[in-house]
């Protein structure tokens, strides 16, 4: 049942380890499916090996409906999460040392980058630190999550989000990018300028023509 739909979670977890999000068997991803239920990533397992037969479908109330493995120790997390953004279907965990490294020297990645505004539509917070694998994590994410595609866990990592794997995992890796620019303008000792709030709106108008039409 969803072979598609679970290679699909195994692409994009090894994707973020090519980019430098994860490493061996940190972080995790997560879909909400049509049915009501969701797949997981199992616990603790290398991506490189990872098949098919390792994800995990569980239920709203994190219990097992498929599958062998034991599902990732987020799951609480993330379920919350999905009842509460019914916006969003798809959900990665990361641990990039970057965006990580932003949520111990600020608040917030401000939207004073054109990436920023596009990708992840705004600044992107720092929400407080929870313990991992409790569901308050999920709780602290939508309280600080905003407009924004993504929040910083201080102290922890990431949590990107989206309708799909592709606008999912695009927030993530354009994350990293913004906030290396972002730590080397800190490192400068000088100030950071901030986009107007017309400035800002000007750029999110251009949004709609990035990319190609869909197929007819």
């Amino acid at each position: 049942m969803y072979e598609r739909e679970k290679q699909q979670l195994i692409d994009c977890a090894r994707a973020m380890e090519r980019h430098g999000l994860v490493v061996l068997s940190g972080g995790n991803v997560s879909m909400r499916m049509p049915c009501g239920n969701f797949l997981v990533t199992p616990s603790a397992m290398s991506y490189d090996t990872m098949t098919i037969d390792d994800i995990v479908l569980i239920d709203g109330e994190t219990r097992t409906v498929e599958g062998r493995r034991r599902p990732t120790s987020d799951k609480h997390a993330v379920l919350y999460m999905f009842r509460h953004m019914p916006e969003v279907n798809v959900i990665l965990h990361t641990h990039q040392p970057y965006a990580t490294a932003v949520g111990l020297v600020s608040d917030r990645l401000p939207a004073n980058l054109v990436t920023v505004i596009d990708e992840l539509h705004g600044e992107v917070k720092v929400a407080p630190f929870t313990p991992s694998s409790d569901e308050g994590m999920g709780v602290s994410a939508v309280e600080y999550a905003g407009d924004a595609l993504a929040v910083i866990l201080k102290h922890h990592g990431v949590l990107a989000y989206g309708k799909d794997i592709e606008q999912a995992l695009t927030a993530a890796v354009y994350l990293e990018e913004a906030s290396k620019t972002y730590l080397a303008a800190l490192a400068s000792g000088r100030t950071i300028p901030e986009l107007t709030a017309e400035q800002i709106a000007d750029e999110s108008a251009e949004r709609g023509y990035y990319g190609q039409p869909d197929e007819p």
